[in-house]
């Protein structure tokens, strides 16, 4: 597959080309980004040729698929420019701030008949296989309540760049952005909520927020509550689900999975990883696979980020319509 990057606006686009790179069936062959100077540079790094228009490099019959890793409140046009010209897509998430745009692109993507996948890259982690097993033996019962935690120093140690502090172009800010990996995994782990209640922090002034706690309520009485933040250096990566029979954990930096059903926390077995969301995507693409899981998890994914930030907005619950 030949792949254009769109845009190395985002902090992981550099990864991902790499994963092109070291991929056997990918090259990158052309490169555009909303801002030149950069595009020029990054085109130059990975061997491709930078094209300054976004339908030039469209209507090149050469190029299979393109990565999507641009501005947020560009994801829209540019996934929907690539669906029409008949490109793959594998996007950063998320895959919009809104279920509108959402279903826009998910709908042009149907009719257009291409593979569109979206980087939740913690949904194929090992740990998240085994607790999902655990969860299917039904062995700590019914789920009570969950908590996931993932927080960085972003911030504070100044080591995200500036434009990640952009409400226009970013649509948020620590939510959108590393709040999108515990507010999947807990979708996964517990489905979807009847309601939402967002609370935000602005700790070093920035024009978004930097940290951010999310609570999601379920019809059963039970709840799950996200965490995420700029501002922590020594916060791990944290899973807890806890429910009527017993208590599973997860800390990233410990390694290991705790299962407690009345005799004391034991170990549990990690498989390893399944492949990353951009070996899943070109194995799509190849074997001509449907995407329908990957897409709805998205789906749900945008669904909760807007409930999230609307509750905020209006300092009160959101109600999920299913």
């Amino acid at each position: 597959m030949n792949l254009a990057m769109l845009s190395f606006w985002h902090v992981h686009a550099k990864d991902y080309a790499k994963e092109a790179l070291d991929h056997p069936e990918t090259l990158i062959t052309a490169v555009w980004d909303e801002y030149e100077e950069r595009g020029r540079s990054e085109a130059q790094k990975w061997g491709a040729e930078y094209i300054d228009s976004i339908d030039d490099l469209l209507r090149r019959d050469t190029i299979d698929g393109v990565v999507v890793t641009s501005p947020t409140n560009m994801h829209k046009d540019l996934i929907i420019k690539a669906a029409k010209a008949g490109k793959h897509i594998f996007t950063e998430k998320v895959l919009a701030a809104t279920e509108e745009e959402a279903l826009e692109i998910i709908e042009t993507v149907k009719q257009e008949g291409v593979k569109l996948f979206v980087s939740l890259p913690r949904v194929y982690d090992g740990y998240t296989k085994a607790i999902q097993d655990i969860l299917a033996s039904g062995e700590i019962g019914d789920i009570t309540q969950s908590r996931v935690r993932l927080a960085h120093d972003g911030a504070i140690a100044d080591w995200l760049p500036h434009h990640f502090y952009d409400v226009e172009t970013c649509q948020g800010g620590a939510l959108i952005d590393l709040g999108c990996h515990p507010v999947y995994l807990t979708r996964l782990f517990q489905g979807m909520p009847q309601r939402i209640s967002a609370q935000f922090g602005y700790m070093t002034g920035k024009e978004v927020e930097d940290q951010a706690v999310v609570t999601f309520q379920y019809g059963s009485g039970s709840y799950g509550i996200i965490e995420t933040g700029f501002v922590n250096p020594h916060s791990p990566f944290t899973i807890e689900l806890h429910g009527t029979k017993g208590s599973v954990l997860y800390r990233a930096d410990e390694g290991h999975l705790l299962l407690n059903t009345g005799n004391g926390f034991e170990k549990v077995s990690i498989p390893a990883d399944r492949p990353s969301p951009f070996n899943q995507w070109v194995e799509h693409v190849k074997h001509n696979k449907r995407t329908d899981e990957n897409i709805a998890l998205a789906l749900d994914l945008t669904v909760l980020m807007e409930a999230s930030y609307r509750s905020v907005q209006q300092e009160s619950e959101v109600a999920i319509i299913s």
